[in-house]
């Protein structure tokens, strides 16, 4: 066994071979880990209330904020699809394809920021990107202000979320609104939760297995924390590059938010929560199999080649980390004036 100390956090990288019994990989994972918290976390400068997160939800399924009034959040991080919309990449305004895969909304309230390169500080950063971007939603925010000051409807909402602000109807409130209801979207109670929580019976044996090969192997070096994943920024291909369409040689990740030569393919670690449920993998979203990325990861980020049997193990293990769903109601949103803006194809 050693110690390996990585962005301030350390962990114990158990050798293959050794014999090592429950209680130690219990530990170590209590140690590595952490479970999905029952309430969703208190939001910095951002105070959340049922009626901020109510306005948040219409919000989020809220097509007019897109200028083809077609395109909402959850076309592209579908709450009822694991958080995402299993493209490659998105679909947007004029079935235009964007860049990279969709992240996962579900958790990512725990990630340190948003976006594949970190570039959105927050949830509510990260919620006026896509509205504004021209392949996504391409819209303006005073046209979104005057979409949602043109709807009767929504005026008592902003007013019920935001009582100390005399115009309550701005861009900023509005994605104050998204990112208190997208913190809610949390996924706790995972069989693996259970687990850190102390239940020795929660995982099968294989999936059990999987566990001590994730942290055996080094995988939780990137994946670790409440997330498994998104909390640190990490060059993909440490040790080999992966094959040019899962890392186009074109998107140099977080090199183009810093412009610093050493993040030249540095990207966000994703979060593996709910893995299962939202290939395809990789910002490329070029891999569709589970248990190839898993290959990809080990050959790229460790210098490994992760044989069949030991893929499938942690594949199950990455089953293990399916949560409780959100149970979302699909909200009626108020219907159009006169005065609102008409859609833009």
């Amino acid at each position: 066994m050693k110690w390996k100390i990585t962005s301030g956090i350390m962990l114990l990288v158990l050798a293959g071979g050794v014999a090592w019994g429950m209680d130690a990989v219990m530990s170590q994972a209590q140690v590595t880990f952490k479970p999905v918290p029952l309430k969703p976390p208190v939001l910095k400068n951002n105070p959340s209330s049922p009626g901020k997160i109510e306005l948040g939800k219409m919000l989020f399924f809220e097509p007019r904020l897109s200028s083809s009034n077609l395109i909402s959040c959850n076309t592209c991080h579908n709450v009822g699809l694991g958080g995402v919309d299993l493209q490659e990449t998105s679909v947007g305004h004029g079935w235009q394809k964007g860049p990279r895969n969709a992240p996962t909304v579900l958790n990512s309230v725990y990630n340190l920021a948003q976006f594949w390169d970190g570039r959105a500080e927050d949830l509510a950063a990260q919620a006026k990107g896509p509205v504004q971007a021209s392949v996504e939603m391409n819209n303006k925010p005073e046209r979104v202000v005057e979409t949602l000051k043109s709807i009767s409807g929504y005026l008592p909402l902003f007013k019920k979320a935001f009582p100390r602000d005399k115009d309550p109807i701005t861009f900023d409130n509005m994605a104050k609104a998204i990112e208190v209801f997208e913190a809610t979207l949390v996924t706790p109670d995972s069989r693996f939760d259970s687990f850190l929580k102390g239940n020795r019976k929660a995982m099968a044996t294989k999936e059990y297995e999987g566990l001590k090969l994730f942290m055996g192997k080094g995988c939780s070096v990137c994946h670790n924390g409440v997330n498994i994943g998104g909390a640190g920024y990490f060059t993909f291909g440490v040790k080999e590059s992966p094959a040019d369409d899962v890392r186009p040689a074109g998107d140099l990740g977080r090199f183009k938010v810093t412009n610093t030569a050493a993040d030249k393919y540095v990207f966000k670690s994703p979060s593996l929560r709910n893995i299962a449920l939202t290939p395809p993998y990789f910002h490329s979203g070029k891999v569709w199999k589970l248990s190839d990325a898993v290959k990809i990861m080990g050959t790229a980020q460790i210098g490994i080649t992760i044989n069949d049997d030991e893929a499938n193990k942690i594949v199950a293990f990455l089953l293990a980390l399916n949560g409780k769903q959100p149970k979302i109601m699909y909200p009626i949103m108020p219907p159009n004036s006169d005065a609102t803006p008409k859609p833009l194809l």
